[in-house]
């Protein structure tokens, strides 16, 4: 056997841990795990891995260090990271990226998680790439420079105009919906949208699809993650914050485009727009 077919034996033990650490069943979210190799984007190690101790370099530049569930630095001085893998697995799992859709991935980093994204939508599909940093943006085309199905763009993904997309992938955390990702679905679309607070950078996230003119909502899971740029305002944030301390965003189940919801009925309020119980 030789270093190739080693690795991608690792590959496939490694998609295995991340989907049964993210307690969801796949196979083809898996198989697009296997496939893509995490190396190819995080650039020549050592690659710094975040412990509870803070970043810790990996021993040697053996890719294999890379096949945990493990979060990688490619901004440590920032504390930007390439995303915990069975995090982006659950999310993927629950986008339900199909062959031939088109997928816009907002804070695509490199592209680790966008080449995912890539191998799901197949030849037929695409996807729009979209990072606000600029090195970033330039280090995500550089990786997708052979890449028929993946288009780069630097810019902010929660004002930047982009064609329907039938899956929404925010990958930072918001205070609200840009009017701009719930236009841009297509019926039966699905955005992906973290909500969080700045005060600790967690919050929830919330699988938004399309249902002709209005929107079913349910909640995902929890997340600690970067914030997204443009995304974010203090009235939005105040409102966020005292839904999440005082819970049920579980029962969440319908995004509204209109403020004048009963209390009774939401569990946050925004400008325009509402997370609701029914």
């Amino acid at each position: 056997m030789n270093r190739e077919q080693e690795l991608a034996v690792v590959r496939r033990a490694y998609a295995k841990q991340i989907m049964a650490a993210a307690g969801v069943d796949d196979p083809r979210v898996e198989a697009a795990f296997a496939a893509v190799e995490r190396e190819r984007y995080l650039g020549p190690g050592p690659w710094p891995v975040l412990l509870y101790t803070g970043y810790t370099p990996t021993p040697d530049d053996d890719p294999v260090h890379l096949y945990y569930d493990v979060l990688i630095g490619i901004v440590p001085e920032r504390g930007l990271n390439n995303g915990m893998p069975s995090f982006h697995a659950l999310l993927m799992t629950r986008a339900g990226i199909r062959p031939g859709d088109h997928v816009v991935h907002i804070g695509a980093g490199v592209g680790y998680y966008t080449a995912i994204m890539a191998h799901l939508v197949g030849a037929t599909g695409r996807v729009t790439a979209i990072e606000f940093d600029a090195t970033l943006a330039r280090r995500a085309a550089s990786n997708f420079s052979n890449a028929a199905n993946v288009q780069v763009r630097e810019g902010d993904g929660f004002s930047m105009p982009f064609e329907n997309a039938d899956v929404i992938y925010v990958n930072a955390g918001a205070t609200h919906p840009a009017e701009n990702w719930l236009d841009r679905l297509n019926d039966g679309g699905r955005l992906i949208l973290p909500l969080t607070v700045e005060r600790t950078l967690h919050g929830a996230v919330f699988r938004i699809e399309r249902d002709g003119e209005g929107y079913l909502a349910d909640w995902v899971c929890g997340v600690g993650i970067y914030p997204c740029e443009g995304g974010r305002d203090d009235a939005s944030e105040a409102a966020l914050d005292a839904a999440l301390r005082k819970g049920g965003w579980q029962a969440v189940t319908r995004l509204y485009r209109a403020g004048n919801l009963p209390d009774d009925r939401c569990w946050l309020r925004g400008h325009r727009w509402a997370l609701a119980y029914e």
